[in-house]
């Protein structure tokens, strides 16, 4: 049915007392769009522009479209709620004017959307309208339209100097909303369930884009299902610190690696998918602690789809004294050239010393010169600034990785492996409806 977008109705108002900074006047401005359907008839939808904090308990709902202008805040002992099926847009912008969602440390989000009614969060670009699950005018290359989401909560990290609260990266120090971190591992920053996170990455500073969803600190009263992240600039999903579990991740087409871990990250990711598009990097990079205090993660269930365009996509990445569990992994899709890496002396003695585990990889394809890059680094190697290898390891492996890697995996033909994500989990998301992700 054709539609014709005709004149908008602006209706402004004060909503809100808190604020970011004092000069800050945190304003929403309503806009009712009248559309003229085929068929004569006429529709309308209501558009929520937000600006500020958000320093009471706030509803936001599914029959009006949200515009985040810039940084949008819910306030310490703030709670955000989103009914099922909302629609969230994040207007254009780099640097302090990025658009972001932030839920700082001390509020929430009750964002629980369901398998039919997701909540979506997109650009202002898109097309998407009240009642659809995607637009039409944008696909998985359209990348950094808008920023991201943030969460940040009380949990401890592992940070440099034994800080035990850190700011997150993008935020300026003197915003006390970034901060993350704390003694509370048990923290709870609500809820995310059945949400979908499109098409952003802006840039907030050189060489510094926002990821799709962002976890500083996040404790594990904190529940986080069913989350596909597409089309970021940067990282689709980053831990820095924290202890949050979260399962039904689906990262796909991000521009850098697909799910990233830091801070000595101690939570469980359960059923996760990353599918590599031309623009990304690694499926999996992973550092470890930065400061004195460990934590170790565990990573299960997990498919990784590559892509034979990118000029990198790579399987994984373990850097900076990396510990943890990555097991029942089922990749395929990757280049021959692809491996898994382990970057320095540092790593590579945890790999030895049983703290980083790999368990379980069936791989399409697989060849076990794959994990063993030319030149006889054994895999531990780094780039230098112009992208030449480094070989910087001495360890020498005994048995060699080679035969170690023999070990925890396995070739197997596409469709017959017994390990990985439970594809049916994702049945709901655009990259499977409207990308045609084959998982």
């Amino acid at each position: 049915m054709k539609k014709i977008i005709l004149p908008i109705l602006m209706v402004s108002t004060l909503v809100f007392t808190g604020c970011l900074k004092d000069d800050d006047t945190p304003i929403i401005i309503e806009e009712v769009t009248i559309i003229q359907n085929g068929d004569g008839s006429t529709s309308t939808t209501e558009t929520v522009a937000v600006t500020g904090a958000i320093t009471e308990d706030t509803t936001w709902t599914n029959d009006k479209i949200y515009e985040l202008n810039q940084k949008v805040v819910v306030d310490n002992g703030a709670t955000l709620t989103i009914e099922a099926g909302t629609i969230i847009k994040g207007k254009p912008g780099t640097g302090s004017l990025a658009s972001a969602l932030i839920i700082a440390r001390g509020a929430k989000i009750n964002a629980e959307g369901t398998s039919t009614s997701p909540i979506i969060f997109t650009s202002t670009s898109d097309n998407i309208d009240l009642g659809e699950t995607a637009g039409t005018n944008l696909d998985e290359t359209n990348r950094g339209l808008w920023g991201g989401l943030i969460m940040l909560g009380n949990a401890p990290g592992s940070f440099k100097g034994d800080l035990v609260e850190v700011q997150i990266e993008g935020i300026p120090a003197d915003d006390t909303f970034g901060l993350y971190g704390g003694t509370d591992a048990a923290d709870n920053s609500g809820v995310l369930k059945y949400v979908s996170i499109r098409h952003g990455g802006a840039l907030i500073g050189e060489g510094n884009e926002i990821n799709g969803l962002t976890l500083g600190g996040v404790g594990n009263g904190t529940v986080i299902e069913n989350i596909e992240v597409m089309a970021n600039v940067d990282d689709g999903i980053e831990f820095f610190g924290g202890t949050v579990n979260a399962k039904n991740l689906l990262v796909w087409a991000q521009g850098d690696d697909g799910l990233d871990i830091d801070q000595a990250y101690s939570g469980t990711i359960d059923n996760a998918v990353v599918a590599l598009g031309a623009a990304s990097d690694h499926a999996l990079e992973i550092d470890g602690p930065e400061g004195t205090s460990t934590g170790s993660f565990t990573i299960q269930n997990l498919t990784l789809v590559g892509d034979l365009d990118t000029n990198n996509g790579e399987y994984a990445d373990f850097r900076s004294k990396a510990m943890g569990t990555v097991k029942n992994v089922y990749a395929k899709g990757f280049k021959t050239s692809a491996d898994v890496e382990l970057d320095n002396n540092a790593v590579a003695q945890n790999f030895l010393d049983g703290l980083i585990t790999l368990e379980a990889w069936e791989i399409v394809g697989f060849d076990n010169s794959v994990f063993v890059e030319k030149g006889g680094c054994i895999d531990f190697c780094d780039d230098d600034i112009d992208g030449n290898e480094v070989y910087e390891a001495n360890i020498i492996l005994t048995p060699s990785f080679t035969d170690r890697a023999a070990t925890w995996t396995t070739q197997v033909t596409e469709g017959a492996q017994t390990v990985g994500a439970t594809a049916s989990e994702f049945s709901w998301t655009y990259a499977v409806i409207e990308g045609g992700l084959a998982l």
